[in-house]
């Protein structure tokens, strides 16, 4: 399927920019619909700036948020209140993930940074029985299903745009990740590998360029 002309991506852009919004806090909501009301530990990986860590805690006794970059786990400190129940690390999320297992494992935008199948088998050995893994990830279109779904997902994301900014002089603020890149897996890829790995997995993708992943360790 052909890509929308440059003129038309070029506007795209700089709408974006001058009504910005998170396409990845749009689905916190939705990943806390997935989860228990109350839960005694949480481990979010790719924890960025820490938004969603800051909304587990309000469910769990404890949470962990690990970050490659040093600096924005720094900023996700300054953003924490003291009280909060929340910690967060720089680590790595093949090799540097303490403690556990968790109760529920939260990834974010994250995933396709890293080993896909390698990532999956620490996030299950992190997984304690009974817990839940929550993925919301990215995939490269590939199939016609996929450029169908990015179809509709423009005018909505630039709706979606106007409504987060309607009445700021400011252009509303978006949390803090590292950078990020393409994703090189296409989403059936990703669906065989995840199943081969976590049996039962729950895959769909979603508007805004993105899809989850829910797995339950029976």
């Amino acid at each position: 399927m052909p890509t929308p002309p440059r003129r038309v991506l070029g506007a795209l852009h700089r709408f974006n920019a001058a009504h910005p919004w998170d396409h990845n806090a749009h689905y916190h909501p939705w990943i806390l619909r997935r989860l228990p009301r109350r839960f005694g530990s949480a481990l979010d990986v790719g924890s960025g700036s820490g938004d969603l860590a800051r909304l587990l805690a309000a469910r769990a006794d404890k949470v962990l948020g690990i970050d490659s970059d040093p600096k924005i786990t720094a900023r996700a400190r300054e953003l924490t209140p003291p009280a909060a129940p929340v910690t967060f690390t720089t680590a790595d999320a093949l090799t540097g993930i303490p403690g556990g297992p968790y109760d529920v494992i939260t990834c974010v935008a994250a995933i396709h940074h890293l080993p896909f199948t390698d990532a999956l088998a620490v996030f299950r050995r992190h997984l304690a029985p009974g817990g839940t893994l929550v993925v919301l990830g990215l995939s490269r279109p590939t199939t016609l299903a996929d450029h169908l779904l990015a179809a509709a997902a423009v005018p909505l994301n630039v709706a979606t745009g106007r409504l987060k900014n309607r009445g700021r002089t400011a252009p509303r603020p978006v949390s803090m990740t590292a950078l990020t890149r393409p994703a090189e897996m296409s989403f059936p890829d990703i669906v065989r590998d995840a199943r081969a790995a976590l049996p039962g997995a729950r895959l769909r993708r979603r508007l805004f360029w993105r899809y989850t992943l829910v797995w339950r360790h029976g």
